[in-house]
């Protein structure tokens, strides 16, 4: 990974204490953990491979000059104190990762405020407030099917007898595994930061997407994380043999709810340009090549970095589906899965984004988050702002994830600019 990262970096970017050597080192030194056959990463959440991650990165904040702790659900902080005891400012994500996932998501944030701290380190720059690195647990998920673990502690918002509830697929409960790490749900449940003694939380992440990479541009203000929903339908129709059962004489489960598949892909746009829905999940029964469909159950993921649009999206949704009911015969159910409310990014903190991309020769380019993260957490209890680095072809959760060194560094520096000059600015 090394050879790659530096095989077309522009070395002309390691200035003002920035050193994209040692940023792809590192990239490349967390990569070896959980490392697969296939090139990827598998850092489960509470692992030995998350664990081992973590207290890599601690050495290297004690390098950097930070004051090193960690919190009752593994979050890791790294401190740089500021000239006035103000609240801090934190910048960071997470190391774990999906199964075979890939060696940018999570890392490069946090990597990137580290790499931030050590510019300032080097060149003797001392930020007006204090300044935290931070690694936040169990980001993804992947192993409870959960995610946003340690932010969610970190807020205070953690349902810790749901969590009790958690098994992984060896069988292990949530507090087998916490025990493991070291941790407890008495530990975790000690993980509530004073929402008072932090001015703002930024966090640097990989896009996910192409937006970036069709606008030909190393980085993105983001406008908000979208909340999702996801929604569960049931068609319930006739099964019937498909030869002796005339067009005219059906209840198709599956036709209806093709029919309805297609309106949820064309109702987004007509509410937001941010607005997605998605069909990601279909069982059909009995699944018959010969047998027409009697019951189908799907599953709809409707996102939105605005509350309201969003939930106009869903009722149009709803709507189209009583419509199609009504049209086929099929009868049609529905229940509430999950819902998480949208995180827009204040105005202020894109505008001073804005200045920061300007400031390194980039052009400002805004876009949505459509994928959770850490700051969506956060960023319901303080201010948060993110900041997108391109994606080659948009591909992530897959070891083919890759963003080039210059970009990562062209991210840094602009995370560097920012923070700067929010030092002396104290977010309303």
């Amino acid at each position: 990974m090394l050879n790659q990262l530096l095989s077309d970096y522009n070395s002309r970017l390691s200035h003002s204490g920035v050193n994209g050597e040692r940023l792809a080192n590192r990239l490349a030194e967390l990569s070896k953990i959980g490392h697969t056959s296939e090139n990827g990463s598998y850092r489960l959440g509470f692992s030995a491979e998350e664990r081992q991650a973590k207290e890599l990165v601690k050495k290297w904040m004690t390098e950097a000059g930070l004051t090193v702790k960690e919190d009752g659900a593994g979050n890791v902080f790294g401190r740089k104190e500021g000239r006035r005891n103000l609240p801090a400012i934190l910048s960071g994500s997470h190391v774990d990762s999906v199964p075979n996932g890939g060696h940018f998501d999570g890392p490069l944030g946090v990597l990137s405020a580290l790499e931030v701290a050590q510019a300032w380190q080097e060149t003797g720059y001392v930020p007006e407030r204090p300044f935290e690195v931070v690694i936040f647990s169990d980001e993804e998920g992947s192993r409870f099917n959960g995610g946003l673990t340690g932010s969610t502690a970190f807020v205070g918002e953690l349902d810790l007898e749901r969590q009790r509830t958690m098994t992984d697929k060896d069988g292990l409960s949530f507090e087998q595994v916490l025990a493991k790490d070291g941790l407890s749900i008495e530990t975790i449940a000690e993980a509530k930061r004073n929402a008072e003694d932090v001015a703002m939380f930024v966090e640097v992440h990989i896009e996910q997407g192409k937006r970036l990479e069709k606008n030909d541009l190393q980085v993105g203000i983001v406008t908000g994380i979208a909340g999702p929903v996801w929604l569960e339908f049931t068609f319930d129709g006739e099964a019937g043999h498909a030869g002796n059962t005339p067009m005219t004489d059906r209840r198709d489960a599956l036709a209806a709810a093709s029919a309805f598949i297609g309106k949820v892909q064309a109702l987004p746009r007509t509410v937001s340009d941010s607005a997605v829905a998605t069909v990601g999940k279909l069982n059909v029964h009995p699944n018959g090549v010969n047998v027409i469909p009697g019951q189908v159950k799907l599953y709809v993921d409707v996102r939105d970095i605005f509350e309201e649009p969003r939930n106009q999206l869903i009722n149009q949704i709803l709507e189209a589906a009583e419509v199609i009911s009504g049209q086929t015969g099929v009868e049609v159910t529905w229940k509430e899965m999950i819902r998480k409310q949208p995180v827009p990014i204040r105005k202020d903190l894109q505008n001073l984004f804005s200045k920061a991309v300007e400031a390194n020769g980039i052009e400002p380019y805004f876009l949505p988050s459509g994928a959770g993260h850490d700051a969506m957490i956060v960023g319901r209890h303080i201010p948060a702002a993110m900041l997108f680095v391109r994606s080659q072809d948009g591909i992530s959760h897959n070891p083919a994830e890759w963003s080039s060194l210059n970009d990562c560094v062209q991210g840094v520096h602009v995370l560097k600019t920012f923070l700067e000059r929010s030092m002396d600015e104290q977010p309303e």
